[in-house]
C-alpha cells in the first residue's frame, strides 16, 4: 500500500509554515520589532516554538521570509512603454502609495531595525528584496540608454540609486512627507542629470 504519511506531513508542515509567517506580519503591526518574540510568533500561529527553529534562527529571519512570500512575481520588472519619465513616476507613485501602507510599513521597517545587529538577515534582505528592486531600474535606465533618452557615459546603477536613495531617505527618516509630487519631481530632478546633453552652439 501507498505511504500516505509523507504527503499529509508535508501538508502539514506547509500549513504551519504559513501560519507562522502571517503571524510574523500580524504581530509586528501590533507590537512592532523590539516586542516581536518568537514565543510570541508561536503562540499566535498554534505552534511550538520549536518547530519555528527547526526552521529559522531568529526572529529577524521569520519576518525575512514571511514579508518576501508576500512580493508579487513580475515585480522584478518596470513598464517600458518608450517613455524613461512616465515609466519612471508611475513606479515611483505605486511605490508611494505601498510605502504608505501601515500593512507594508510595519514589516519593512522592522527589516530595517533586524538589519542593524543581524549580518544574515541584512545579506538575505539586500539580496532578495533590495538588489531585484534595484536591478529593476537598472535595467529600465539601460534600456532608455540604449534608446538615447539616457546619456551614454551615465552609470545606470549609479543613476538608479540616485533615484531610490532620496526616496528610502525620506521614508525612513520621515523627514517629509511622501507624495506622489515629491515622486515626480525626483524623477525630473534625475533626469535633468541623465539625458544626453545638447552641444551649444
Amino acid at each position: 500500500m501507498p505511504d500516505k504519511t509523507a504527503p499529509d506531513a508535508a501538508r502539514r508542515s506547509q500549513r504551519s509554515r504559513q501560519a507562522i509567517c502571517e503571524a510574523a506580519l500580524s504581530l509586528v503591526g501590533e507590537t512592532g520589532y523590539d516586542k516581536l518574540t518568537i514565543e510570541g510568533i508561536a503562540a499566535r500561529a498554534g505552534v511550538g516554538k520549536q518547530t519555528i527553529y527547526r526552521w529559522w534562527p531568529s526572529k529577524g529571519a521569520v519576518l525575512l521570509d514571511a514579508f518576501t512570500e508576500t512580493m508579487e512575481a513580475g515585480e522584478g520588472t518596470l513598464p517600458d512603454t518608450g517613455d524613461l519619465a512616465t515609466d519612471l513616476k508611475a513606479v515611483l507613485r505605486a511605490t508611494v502609495d505601498e510605502f504608505n501602507d501601515p500593512a507594508f510599513q510595519a514589516p519593512y521597517r522592522a527589516l530595517y531595525v533586524a538589519m542593524v545587529n543581524d549580518s544574515e538577515v541584512s545579506a538575505g534582505f539586500t539580496s532578495k528584496v533590495m538588489e531585484p528592486g534595484t536591478q529593476a531600474y537598472v535595467d529600465r535606465i539601460r534600456a532608455a540608454q540604449d534608446a538615447g533618452e539616457v546619456s551614454e557615459d551615465i552609470d545606470p546603477r549609479l543613476a538608479a540609486e540616485l533615484i531610490l536613495g532620496p526616496f528610502a531617505q525620506r521614508w525612513l527618516l520621515r523627514s517629509q512627507p511622501l507624495t506622489h509630487e515629491f515622486a515626480d519631481s525626483l524623477v525630473d530632478m534625475a533626469l535633468t542629470g541623465l539625458r544626453p546633453r545638447i552641444p551649444r552652439a
